[in-house]
């Protein structure tokens, strides 16, 4: 079976520059090889990408952005 990505399937308007930005690191991070949450959250602060607040990413703060994210519009 094979298995498909459809990023943008609840999305009615065009991804914005952060989430694009956002979109194309996390494919980096996953492609190094973090899988977890804790992994996740760490590659992303060695990053230039920040949450909205400008703040270090936590595991809290990734959560919330990944749930606004991909909340219906």
């Amino acid at each position: 079976m094979e298995l498909r990505l459809d990023p943008v399937q609840s999305r009615s308007r065009p991804l914005t520059s952060y989430e694009h930005v956002l979109a194309d690191e996390l494919e980096n991070v996953f492609r190094s090889g973090a899988h977890d949450l804790p992994g996740v959250v760490a590659r992303l602060n060695e990053t230039g990408v920040r949450p909205p607040d400008g703040a270090d990413w936590t595991e809290a703060s990734f959560t919330a952005e990944m749930a606004r994210l991909g909340a219906l519009e």
